[in-house]
């Protein structure tokens, strides 16, 4: 039997100023699998992608990862933080946050580095990488000074050097242009090819539809609110009325109102 990817039981979050984050989670990832989190901004999605990444720790339940506890001090360990961020690769929802290096091919180059590869290797990855995201013009370019669609590009470029098992994306659609975003979509269909597992925090119903084979919708109380297929997940009205992922659009004919259901 497969070891699950990630199991989170009873998982809450506060973040130090006393907001609560998270309330009570539960759910299980297993290999291979494609999950969208959907929930309005504020919801917890990004929260919770970071506390998969071990960049933030529960406050109350816990999270294991590969069958064994992603702990705060578990992580402290060299060997365990070597393996865990070898197979785990994490996407920002601000490619700025992500991107430091002086150029693209040193940014794309770094974590195959990082993880101690033969320079050949790191050298065939990070081309390699360039050329499959078609950014192999941008090689000598400076990250900060390309546009949002070629920043992401980038930034998927780098975790596809290091081909993690699991990638952990946070909002890879937002703010692109309906070209990218077509050809986004369609990067991390080719990853679910390749039986990676994808875990996609997510805001936009239509593009949630399209990629996810598993669906969890957060609720404004920070609880899980729904779980199931997309297509059963997003054809509920009222559920999705209620986690504010869908309102009631008004227009007027002649001096009749008439309201019905608009998708944000």
């Amino acid at each position: 039997m497969n070891t699950p990817v990630f199991t989170v039981s009873e998982m809450s979050y506060t973040y130090p100023d006393g907001l609560l984050g998270l309330q009570e989670i539960d759910f299980t990832v297993m290999p291979g699998e494609n999950v969208v989190i959907l929930g309005v901004n504020g919801s917890g999605k990004s929260t919770l992608l970071k506390l998969l990444d071990g960049l933030y720790f529960p406050s109350a339940g816990k999270i294991n990862a590969f069958g064994e506890p992603l702990t705060e001090r578990r992580l402290q360990d060299d060997e365990y933080a070597f393996a865990f961020r070898r197979r785990v690769g994490f996407l920002f929802q601000d490619p700025d946050v992500q991107l430091f290096s002086p150029t693209v091919w040193q940014e794309v180059a770094f974590s195959p580095l990082q993880m101690g590869l033969p320079k050949k290797e790191v050298e065939e990855r990070a081309n390699e990488a360039l050329s499959a995201l078609a950014i192999e013009k941008l090689r000598d370019r400076v990250p900060y000074q390309l546009s949002e669609g070629e920043k992401k590009k980038v930034a998927l470029a780098s975790l596809l050097a290091l081909d993690p098992e699991v990638w952990l994306l946070d909002e890879p659609t937002a703010n692109l242009d309906p070209r990218t975003q077509d050809w986004v979509i369609e990067f991390l269909l080719s990853l679910t090819d390749k039986g990676k597992t994808l875990i996609v925090a997510i805001h936009e119903l239509e593009v949630a539809e399209v990629i996810a084979g598993q669906a969890y919708i957060l609720g404004e109380d920070h609880r899980l609110a729904a779980q199931g297929r997309p297509k059963e997940i997003l054809r509920d009205e009222e559920l999705l009325l209620r986690a504010n992922l869908l309102h009631r659009h008004r227009h007027f004919h002649a001096e009749l109102e008439h309201r019905h259901p608009h998708r944000h």
